[in-house]
């Protein structure tokens, strides 16, 4: 009887417990005999061994060189105890390989955006460490990337499988063949494929169409080079990658002797944002360039690596177009390059964005000149607000068309109906996403609404704040135009400007109630009763909405459904020959998929979208009256910033006759001389006692007193001017002005 244990010194690992296998051999999963810790066991079998010695140990010396966080760790080299030849014992990534995680129908379309950019990190980090040690390997697929879970539950992609690895300068070449036919550069291909006879070597480079063939695979579960048929079209393979034009990245033929369908971009269905695409799509240009001439550098490769993943990501959320974005900046970039990047995503103009985080427009919660680097985080959940204010519209975005749940023929075929089982997963998925996707969508509208409506508050308690100071700023202008007047009570000049001062000054008083009163009925309305929020919640409560349904929870539960069954169609292809009642529970299992395909279906369509079409519209009409007040607020902002010029004015007349009055005063001869060298007196109300001793009838002694009397009254004026202005510390504008007053009067 064959047992299925094997082991070498310190390790034992079972035959039935298969990782992966490879053409010259397997890896098992096994376990340390000391310690307990479960490895990764390879082992290699007679063709393996078939090879040349340094051939054989050129893997052994590879792992050996390496050692990196990116690259599988080698623990150990042993011998097998039954005398088969040396075994790799490496640690264990209970993840799986990255084309078994591609092979899930929950990534028909591509990995998550966030996972894609870890593979991306992870695998170019492990080939920088492979070329700084002038390492090539030759055989880069998703199949040789592990995913490894720390123990901090951290994900982590390690590039394996070094068996067709060596070292290999920049420049130096090679005529070797190895490799997976998908993910070889043409010229490998035409080679070792095509099995035709051309005197051709090849570098290092060859890695890198790898790396970018890989690097689509995994942000659109699609090779990017498919013939019609697959494998066994190989001229036709060979004829899509060598005789694309520059910066195409995809090739498709979908009939027998059909044309190709050429692609620059990535298509539809892939999970990545659009502004991450923009940066994605010239990576894998450079990479999938058949001419060594064109295509990039590992220099080039990894300087542009870098260059996205340490770009400055902010989140958006369009409001108008309810659709999330996101801006790669760079990190010395600031506001103004931050509208650009809208304005390619989006074609808001920039006059037109209106960007609010916090309840607080984004501007000024970061300054125009503040670097991308210190802005303040963004999540998808907790985006920067982007509303047009030129468009009151909220319209959903286009979406690709859903694929089809397969229909199951009659009858039991368990190849084909573990097949089309895994073609329903992979469409239950997508409904999935899509449901989780209207989820955030939901929250994200409300979040609009709290935001603008925060804005406007802020706005409106700004307003009227502000229009209490003007208030308290009219008083004080009065009170110095009445004093101007008792100063000019001898003088019919005089008497005449502080007439008019006084008639301009009611003027402005009504005219500002005009202003103020809307002003006070707005903030009311909308502050204090909080009628805006109240409206929305209003109607926001007569919808069923996604979250409100729980209907991300439903399609969860659905999808789980979906792939029990798919896991017991497996395991009936596994078994091959059924039973009566085996089959009788097969065919049950392809109905529950059926069934639970139309639930999900008809979740989608008939219930999510059509409440998150209902809660656009709904947003739009909110939108519209939210937009009316913020138009109005802006509107009194600047009635009440001309009112203030208006102050500006009665200022400036004030000076003007300041002016004239201290003119006069200092043509009055001697007695100005010696009242202005004399120190201020107190200010007074009294007029000063006459002296009736001396020059009682004279001229010149009447025009002292009547001098002494106005400048005592510009005294109290000066006296009056210090006690207020207090009271308009926090408009600066008017404060500045009122502040040269002050030191005129000083004077």
């Amino acid at each position: 009887m064959n047992s299925f244990l094997r082991g070498s010194m310190n390790y034992v690992w079972c035959t039935t417990s298969v990782l992966g296998k490879g053409a010259t051999g397997a890896v098992f999963q096994g376990v340390n005999k000391h310690n307990g810790e479960p490895v990764a066991v390879k082992t290699f079998n007679q063709l393996s061994h078939m090879r040349p010695p340094d051939v054989q140990m050129r893997e052994f010396e590879v792992l050996r060189k390496v050692k990196h966080n990116n690259i599988v760790k080698l623990l150990d080299i042993e011998d097998d105890q039954e005398g088969r030849g040396k075994v790799i014992v490496m640690e264990l990534c209970t993840g799986g390989s990255l084309f078994n995680i591609l092979d899930d129908p929950e990534n028909t379309y591509g990995l998550p955006q966030r996972e894609f950019l870890l593979v991306l990190e992870h695998l170019s980090a492990g080939m920088k460490h492979l070329r700084d040690n002038n390492l090539v390997h030759r055989d880069l697929k998703p199949g040789n990337i592990m995913k490894y879970i720390s123990e901090d539950g951290q994900t982590i992609y390690k590039l394996t499988d070094f068996g067709a690895a060596r070292e290999l300068e920049e420049n130096q070449q090679f005529v070797s063949l190895y490799g997976t036919e998908e993910y070889l550069h043409p010229d490998m291909y035409e080679r070792a494929v095509l099995r035709k006879s051309i005197n051709r070597s090849f570098t290092a480079n060859v890695d890198l169409w790898s790396i970018g063939v890989t690097l689509y695979h995994v942000a659109t579960g699609n090779l990017p080079f498919r013939p019609y048929g697959g494998r066994k079209n190989k001229e036709t393979m060979h004829h899509i990658t060598t005789k694309k034009a520059p910066g195409v990245i995809s090739g498709t033929q979908t009939s027998e002797n059909g044309p190709i369908e050429w692609s620059k971009t990535l298509p539809a269905h892939c999970q990545l944002k659009a502004g991450l695409k923009y940066l994605v799509t010239p990576l894998l240009a450079g990479l999938l360039e058949e001419s060594q001439t064109r295509m990039w550098s590992f220099d080039k490769f990894f300087f542009e690596v870098q260059n996205i993943l340490n770009k400055t990501v902010l989140h958006i959320f369009y409001v108008n177009r309810a659709t999330s974005i996101e801006v790669y900046m760079e990190p010395e970039q600031t506001y103004i390059h931050l509208k650009e990047h809208i304005v390619a995503q989006t074609e808001v103009p920039h006059a037109s964005q209106l960007l609010l985080l916090d309840n607080e427009l984004f501007e000024i919660k970061v300054g125009p000149n503040t670097s991308a680097r210190g802005y303040p985080s963004t999540e998808a959940t907790n985006p920067v607000m982007l509303f047009n204010t030129e468009n009151y519209n909220v319209i959903l975005p286009t979406e690709w068309d859903l694929p089809k749940f397969p229909s199951f023929p009659n009858g039991v075929s368990v190849e084909n109906d573990a097949s089309l089982a895994k073609v329903a997963c992979s469409v239950g998925h997508e409904c999935k996403r899509r449901i989780e996707n209207y989820s955030l969508l939901d929250a994200l509208m409300n979040k609009a609404v709290l935001q603008s409506s925060g804005f406007l508050s802020g706005l409106l308690e700004k307003l009227l704040k502000r229009t209490h100071h003007l208030e308290d700023i009219e008083r004080l202008i009065y009170e110095l135009a009445r004093m101007f007047d008792v100063a000019a009570t001898n003088h019919e000049t005089y008497q005449k400007a502080a007439a008019s001062i006084l008639a301009a000054y009611k003027k402005k008083k009504t005219d500002f109630q005009a202003v103020s009163e809307p002003i006070q009925q707005l903030h009311t309305r909308f502050v204090e009763e909080e009628s805006l929020v109240r409206e929305w919640n209003s109607g926001y409560r007569a919808l069923r909405t996604p979250n409100k349904n729980r209907d991300s929870e439903k399609s969860k539960s659905l999808v789980d459904r979906l792939r029990d069954s798919w896991q017991h169609l497996l395991r009936d292809r596994a078994t091959r020959s059924l039973t009566y009642n085996d089959e009788q529970f097969h065919v049950l299992e392809k109905v529950k998929i059926t069934e639970t395909g139309k639930r999900l279906k008809a979740l989608l369509n008939d219930s999510v979208r059509q409440a998150i079409e209902q809660e656009a519209e709904c947003l739009a009409d909110w939108y519209k009256k939210a937009q009316t007040i913020f138009l109005q607020a802006k509107f009194l902002h600047n009635d009440v910033g001309a009112y203030l010029d208006g102050f500006y004015d009665l200022r400036d007349q004030l000076l003007q006759h300041r002016e004239d009055l201290k003119e006069d005063l200092s043509t009055d001869g001697e007695v100005s001389s010696t009242i202005a060298s004399k120190p201020l007196p107190a200010p007074s109300p009294a007029l000063p006692p006459k002296d009736t001793a001396d020059h009682t009838t004279s001229e010149n002694g009447q025009m002292a007193r009547k001098n002494q009397y106005r400048l005592l009254c510009y005294t109290n004026l000066y006296s009056q001017l210090r006690n207020t202005s207090s009271m308009v510390q926090e408009n600066n504008d008017l404060l500045e002005a009122i502040q040269a007053l002050l030191k005129e009067a000083g004077e």
